[in-house]
């Protein structure tokens, strides 16, 4: 089963969406293997009244074991659907430039 594939079926489970969208980005990226950079946009009524941060972790959280085997980003938006509605849709929502592995400078 792909990571994408995974991922869906664990947010699925867990948050109930409206809206799944789980793109893979990875081709965009230098230095990476393949399903390691991954955009999210997720809309739930399960982050009704939580802060943006609040629904990341509960995001990163389910997705741990992922981070543990290899899923190096997740750009996210997750949002209720009264905040999705209103947008028409997803909006623009753009993941940022990736530095690579050798271009991270600490």
């Amino acid at each position: 089963m792909s990571r994408a594939a995974r991922m869906r079926e664990v947010l699925s489970a867990n948050l109930n969406p409206t809206w799944l969208e789980i793109e893979d980005e990875s081709h965009q990226h230098s230095g990476h293997r393949i399903e390691t950079h991954f955009k999210v946009l997720i809309v739930a009524e399960v982050f009704s009244g939580l802060s943006r941060v609040a629904r990341q972790r509960i995001i990163n959280d389910l997705l741990k074991q992922e981070f543990e085997t290899g899923l190096h980003a997740l750009t996210q938006r997750a949002l209720t659907p009264t905040e999705f509605s209103p947008q028409g849709g997803p909006g623009e929502f753009v993941s940022p430039v990736c530095l690579g592995v050798n271009k991270i400078k600490i």
